[in-house]
């Protein structure tokens, strides 16, 4: 007869981040509901269980478990216990596009709003083998809402001389590459796209309206013209909790 393997017990040092320990927590219980430990529809262990396993304050427990509710990741029902009514991937309603046609398009019901502009600025972000650098670029710094909720912040450096064909308006109701996209005469030869995860600093929790250290992935995009020229750079953040990368292998 198999012998059923016990899980070891791995205690965890919350000193390690920054991060308030209930937000480390709560990192904990999230993934625990996404991988399926905790599984839609099943009760979990109570406050003083999962203190015990995690060494911490049952106030510090309740307060992870406030941001998974929120989350309506758990639902508390008295004298029955905390449950499981979601998962994470569920919310994942923001697709970070991997192909031209998927970033003309933004997500339904999707508000942007402009934080800043400003003209005869240069990005940094731009390496000397993407192409060769305007002379000047002007600049937004722009935030996407959707559903009351911020969900990405993302700044642009559109080519100068480009932007002065394009409407004002265009700013406020289309993504960057929709822009680039519909303005007549601009041929883009090349286009390029970076993704990398991150955690949120106080500039970006605020904005974003997220926990401190939270999950983000930050993107850097380039688009080339036909004579080499980097008409495009943008620089953008996206909350960890909605966004999803899809690729298809073959």
């Amino acid at each position: 007869m198999a012998t059923k393997q016990s899980k070891p017990n791995t205690v965890i040092d919350f000193s390690r981040s920054a991060a308030a320990r209930y937000v480390q927590l709560a990192s904990l219980f999230r993934r625990r509901v996404e991988s399926g430990q905790w599984p839609v529809g099943e009760q979990i262990p109570t406050v003083d269980e999962l203190a015990a396993e995690c060494n911490v304050a049952r106030a510090t427990v309740r307060q992870a478990l406030d941001l998974l509710e929120a989350e309506q990741l758990i639902a508390r029902y008295r004298a029955k216990g905390t449950f499981v009514i979601g998962k994470p991937q569920e919310q994942f309603w923001c697709e970070v596009a991997s192909n031209w046609d998927g970033q003309l398009l933004a997500p339904k019901g999707v508000s942007i709003e402009i934080l800043s502009a400003g003209e005869k600025r240069v990005p940094t972000t731009v390496g000397p083998d993407i192409g060769r650098v305007a002379e000047s670029y002007q600049y937004w710094q722009r935030r996407h809402w959707r559903n009351d909720q911020p969900y990405y912040l993302g700044e642009v450096f559109i080519d100068e001389q480009i932007c002065k064909r394009i409407p004002p308006r265009a700013f406020k109701t289309k993504t960057s590459m929709r822009i680039l996209r519909d303005l007549p005469g601009l041929e883009i030869a090349e286009a390029h796209q970076t993704l990398t995860l991150g955690s949120a600093d106080p500039e970006i929790a605020e904005l974003l309206q997220l926990p401190l250290n939270a999950p983000v992935a930050h993107v850097h995009r380039t688009a080339v013209d036909k004579d080499g020229t980097v008409v495009f750079v943008g620089d953008g953040i996206y909350r960890g909790d909605v966004v999803r990368l899809d690729i298809k292998l073959k």
